[in-house]
């Protein structure tokens, strides 16, 4: 058999191949990782995510998509384990629905501050946790990423002691049981309703209040449409950076250990700016005009515990994780 290849096939073959030539051979291949979040640009963990991106840019390219612009809140995690996605910040409660044991991980009052979560998270215990996940879920959870303790902020100036208070009140919480259980546990009427959307709920009257960390409520203006924020310090709020299974078998054992150095540095940096900026925003919105003030914190903590111990949501905590969780310095 023969066969013939003409002239101006020959010289597109030729300039093809010179214009590989040219390219770094890097470039070629670098990969894409896409990063979805519900978080915004002016959000601490946007920083935390740059500063990543940065450190791991030899090998990988990351594109950020912030405030819920590829995915809606509370289906990355699916988009992640459908290979839809790259990388996510997951919220452990998006996890519970999932995985029921990890419903522990949301309640209450569980966590006493950043240092306790980051400890837990070493710890055995937390990567029994995370193999949890790994093993039925599919996907690699490289820490926890702390965005402040949750407070209660509302419109009304009704003054909060006790849960009793909070009888009746409409409080903003994420769409999902586990958000509405958190939401019953500082005795209010929890109200599902979107992150993007709470601005205009307050302002419309459409909810009361919301529960959030000071710098998101700094973030998303809330301060704005409040009168007041009672400092209920009734979760250690964090969601975790996650990777795309797929993606993170597919790298070298050095690059997984690279990427993981990464993460963990930036995790690091952003928890300690969260920590600063919490301290000076409880000042600064006082400086505003809010009312932000301790309620009678030992009550929260026994109505929110009590709840939760007669909930069928505990009967799927392993079994002494939380005494364990509890007894840990």
């Amino acid at each position: 058999m023969t066969f013939s290849i003409d002239r101006r096939t020959l010289l597109g073959a030729g300039a093809a191949l010179a214009a590989g030539a040219v390219l770094p051979a890097g470039a070629q291949a670098q990969p894409t990782l896409r990063f979805a979040a519900v978080f915004s640009d002016k959000d601490i963990r946007a920083d935390m995510m740059k500063m990543f991106a940065k450190d791991i840019e030899a090998d990988y390219k990351v594109e950020m998509f912030l405030n819920s612009t590829l995915f809606r809140q509370g289906t990355e995690l699916v988009a992640l384990q459908r290979d839809n996605l790259e990388m996510g910040n997951i919220a452990p409660q998006d996890i519970s629905k999932q995985v029921p044991a990890w419903s522990l991980l949301t309640s209450a009052y569980l966590f006493r501050d950043p240092d306790h979560l980051g400890k837990f998270f070493a710890s055995d215990l937390g990567a029994q946790m995370k193999k949890m996940v790994e093993d039925q879920l599919k996907v690699k959870i490289l820490g926890p990423t702390f965005f402040g303790t949750r407070h209660v902020g509302l419109k009304t100036k009704k003054r909060i002691g006790t849960p009793a208070d909070l009888a009746g009140v409409k409080l903003r919480m994420p769409p999902g049981d586990t958000w509405q259980m958190l939401g019953r546990s500082l005795g209010a009427n929890p109200t599902p309703m979107a992150y993007a959307e709470t601005y205009t709920g307050l302002q419309t009257g459409a909810i009361d209040g919301q529960d959030n960390p000071l710098p998101n409520v700094q973030n998303m203006k809330f301060n704005e449409v409040m009168s007041q924020i009672v400092l209920t310090s009734h979760l250690v709020a964090f969601d975790l950076l996650t990777v795309n299974m797929k993606t993170w078998q597919g790298m070298a054992p050095a690059k997984q250990r690279s990427f993981q150095a990464a993460a963990d540095k930036a995790i690091a940096w952003s928890t300690a700016e969260h920590q600063k900026r919490e301290a000076e925003l409880a000042e600064s919105f006082r400086k505003q005009g809010l009312e932000v003030y301790v309620p009678n914190i030992n009550a929260f903590r026994e109505y929110a515990q009590k709840a939760y111990l007669a909930s069928d949501d505990a009967k799927n905590w392993p079994p002494g994780m939380l005494d364990k969780i509890n007894a840990m310095k």
